[in-house]
């Protein structure tokens, strides 16, 4: 886009700026993401996360940008007297007039698209089906929000011919507002599932509020077996349905499928045009296929031939939209995107990396060939390399015929090769040490190899994290406490398992209001892992003083000694109102003052001025039991009067409670107070089993995968002591993870089961420290290297747990460190 600030102030009415001849050529949202400070325009959103506001001046003096729209003039605008502040009543409502302005200007043809899953996955598909025929724009990754689509609709230029936008919802009236901005001509409706319902009274309602999306398309494309879309459907657009069923009315008719050697055949009959027609997809699963006859439906519309499309579906790819991070070998961090190769996803990866930067990483940047997507190649490669500069980008190293071509474009001292080969045949793992390392290439030329050669951890078995999931379920709590209250989440035990230096990047980045942990040491590391946000230490100790105030944890009191021993350093320190938490046993008889020693708390703490109390907090010990409620709200009035106490001896200082746990926020609500501590419920596990948590995501699966397999005749006995003992003649598989890994040995013999082709394989004989054996029998071709899931959709890590006789905490907090840890965007 490229517009003067004169002419945006009139699209959104927000008066005469005072230096209206500023070019705007980006749009930002989000200060962290900053590359063109001359020409950017800053929307100060606010959010339950945080307010835009608080950037400006940070914007100001540190990055150049001048423009801003603001829904209030900052306090100190007189120190920014070269900016240009636009004054509307709602920013998110600017931002999206001005989208649809930029819209309307545009001659673009616009395909939106709306359903619970596959969005993503059409839009790519389209992308690569119309791309060799039109110039055409898509929405980069999944920005299908208030403020993902608006941004999206402005990457549209003047060659722009078509744009494939995604739009997403959790609230009814959403689709509302994108829809009078996307304006779309063909409106898609993928399909309708229960994720993310919460904010709706059913599935109906969610799915009508998706499908009003169409209300003034043209053409709705949808599946016309799917009744309850086909119902939701508004008057108006004519209905382009495909059915596999013989459904009646439907324009799109799939006569056959046909599945062999990893790909299926599909025939079809399109009635508008009475053509019949064939092609291949390499795919087998039911979800591929519905994504790929969505496509079809769509490139039959825009009048594309059969011929064509036979020669283009079968060269569609998995669409890759993960985002990995995994430890990388020398104190190397590493990222590794494929999602695509196109200038816009690039900067998302570039933004990625920034909130990943430490102070003991220099940062690198492996690129593959950049997907000009239509534009001048020179243009493109003239972008990349500004972005990389303006990121301070260390080291960069071009991978691809194209950008080896290109190497004069790129910032001096970049190193680029021809080929992955001739890079790996160059270069070994030490030569990169203490670096956090961007590998971007593509889904058609991926760096898959030059992601396994600086990888730290080589073996099959992953946990891998999902982080979009920990945003879900953070989301899933921030919608159900007020705005002001705060979140404080736990990451003890490394995350519960998960690790914690990504989960806590990912949270500060959500704008969690404390970060809490076990131990001193657990606080240290993220420290030095670039955590700024505040960090809560539940158990502290005395000798860990040094390394609490170093590191400026903020630690929990629980009792009067380690009181006055703290005291004492920040004295030594000569260190003021230093904030302590302080712990209140209100019924779970672990650590805490209880109401009569409270007042010595409070007189030691009156004396001076070296630490401060900066809220007061108890733990629910059976929130999750309803025979136990009278307890429970015993416990409540407990610590409401301990409360009352500590604040009256304070009354001009704020001091903020906390008590309800991830079972109290979901059970309890009136009790939310200043903030709510959110522990398991983040990592996706349910503590309420009626509903009410039914849409928590685990984030955590674990896998690994077949190294061998045997067949074994009826009374072949398996494993330590022949315990194993085959009563049928049996296929068995050996896979590399034991109790070593944290495979706990009771779940040999049989009583556990994992995964492999989606089939449950029950385990065989005892559990070894570095391996196990599973029964495949029945389960055709099964191989080494088959993915085995150990926990995951497949199998509930609450199963494991049963089988235990534990709970999932333990199951979680037990796997080893030795197991490669993948944490990854979706």
């Amino acid at each position: 886009m490229d517009y003067s600030i004169s002419e945006i102030a009139r699209i959104i009415n927000a008066g005469s700026p005072a230096f209206p001849d500023h070019r705007i050529t980006s749009l930002l949202t989000d200060s962290r993401s900053l590359l063109d400070p001359s020409g950017t325009l800053f929307f100060a959103l606010r959010t339950p996360s945080g307010d835009g506001h608080n950037y400006i001046a940070s914007l100001y003096a540190h990055g150049g940008v001048r423009d801003f729209v603001v829904d209030t003039i900052p306090a100190d605008a007189s120190s920014m007297p070269q900016a240009n502040f636009l004054k509307v009543p709602s920013v998110i409502d600017a931002l999206q007039k001005l989208a649809a302005s930029h819209r309307a200007k545009s001659g673009a043809r616009v395909i939106a698209i709306t359903g619970s899953r596959g969005k993503t996955t059409v839009k790519e598909w389209l992308y690569r089906l119309i791309s060799p025929d039109l110039r055409v724009v898509r929405s980069p990754r999944s920005y299908n929000s208030q403020t993902g689509v608006p941004l999206s609709l402005c990457a549209i230029d003047s060659g722009t011919e078509m744009a494939i936008i995604e739009a997403g919802i959790s609230l009814p009236g959403e689709m509302d507002r994108l829809e009078s901005v996307i304006s779309p001509e063909i409106g898609i409706f993928t399909n309708i599932g229960a994720a993310h319902s919460h904010g709706f009274s059913d599935i109906a309602q969610k799915c009508r509020e998706k499908a009003s999306l169409m209300r003034r398309c043209r053409y709705a494309v949808y599946c016309a077996d799917n009744r309850l879309i086909s119902d939701s459907l508004p008057q108006g657009p004519d209905r382009v349905g495909w059915t596999r069923l013989d459904t009646p009315g439907a324009a799109l008719r799939i006569v056959r499928v046909s599945k062999a050697d990893g790909s299926s055949t599909i025939d079809y009959h399109w009635v508008p045009g009475a053509l019949s027609g064939q092609f291949t997809i390499p795919f087998t699963s039911e979800r591929d296929i519905e994504n790929a006859v969505t496509s079809l439906a769509v490139m039959l519309l825009l009048g594309t031939d059969p011929a064509t499309i036979a020669d283009r579906m079968p060269l569609l790819r998995p669409v890759r939209t993960r985002l990995d991070v995994a430890d990388g070998v020398n104190d190397c961090q590493m990222i590794h995107d494929t999602f695509s190769s196109g200038i816009a996803s690039l900067s998302l990866s570039l933004d990625f990396m920034s909130r990943r930067v430490t102070p003991d990483h220099t940062l690198t940047v492996i690129l593959g060939d950049i997907d000009t997507e239509g534009l001048p190649a020179a243009d493109v490669y003239a972008r990349a390399a500004a972005m990389l500069r303006l990121r301070h980008i260390d080291r960069i190293i071009g991978i691809g015929p194209e950008i080896n071509s290109r190497s004069s474009s790129l910032p001096a001292g970049s190193v680029t090769y021809p080929s992955v080969e001739e890079f790996l045949g160059s270069v070994t793992p030490d030569d990169f040490r203490s670096e956090l390392i961007l590998i971007k290439g593509s889904q058609d030329e991926p760096l898959g190899n030059v992601a396994c050669l600086l990888e730290k951890r080589r073996n099959g078995t992953v946990l891998e994290i999902n982080l979009d999931a920990v945003v879900d379920n953070f989301n899933f709590f921030r919608s159900r406490v007020r705005p002001d209250t705060g979140m404080v989440c736990m990451i003890k035990a490394s995350g519960y398992g998960a690790g914690s230096h990504e989960l806590a990047k990912t949270l500060q980045s959500q704008g969690a209001s404390y970060l809490a942990v076990a131990v001193h040491d657990e606080g240290v590391d993220l420290r030095q892992a670039g955590i700024t946000m505040p960090i809560i230490v539940l158990n502290p100790a005395v000798d860990d003083l040094n390394a609490i105030f170093d590191s400026h944890l903020e630690p929990e009191i629980y009792s009067v000694d380690f009181l006055r021993s703290l005291i004492a350093e920040a004295r030594r320190r000569g260190i003021k109102d230093y904030p302590v938490h302080i712990k209140i046993d209100s019924g779970m008889h672990r650590l805490g003052f209880r109401l009569d020693t409270l007042p010595e708390v409070i007189e030691v703490l009156s004396s001076q001025d070296y630490v401060v109390p900066s809220s007061i907090f108890s733990h629910l010990c059976a929130a999750d039991d309803p025979s136990e409620d009278e307890y429970t709200l015993r416990q409540f009035d407990y610590f409401e009067r301990c409360c009352v106490m500590l604040r009256s001896a304070f009354p001009g200082r704020r001091i903020l409670s906390h008590i309800l746990n991830s079972t109290g926020i979901t059970r309890f609500p009136g009790q939310q107070r200043d903030m709510v501590r959110l522990g398991i419920g983040l990592y996706g596990i349910r503590t309420m089993h009626d509903g009410s948590q039914d849409e928590l995501r685990p984030i955590s699966s674990l896998s690994t995968s077949v190294i061998s397999v045997k067949h074994w005749e009826a009374g072949t006995t398996i494993g330590y002591n022949r315990r194993g003992i085959l009563s049928r003649d049996s296929v068995i598989a050996t896979v590399p993870v034991g109790y070593a890994d944290g495979i706990n040995r009771h779940l040999g013999y049989g009583n556990a089961s994992f995964c492999v082709r989606g089939v449950l394989c029950p385990t065989v004989g005892s559990i070894c420290m570095d391996s196990c054996m599973i029964d495949v029998t029945g389960i055709p071709g099964v191989q080494p290297g088959d993915r085995v899931e150990i926990f995951g959709d497949s199998v509930p890590v609450e199963a494991i747990a049963d089988t235990l006789g534990t709970i999932p905490y333990e199951v979680l907090t037990s796997i080893s460190q030795r197991v490669k840890r993948v944490y990854y965007r979706e």
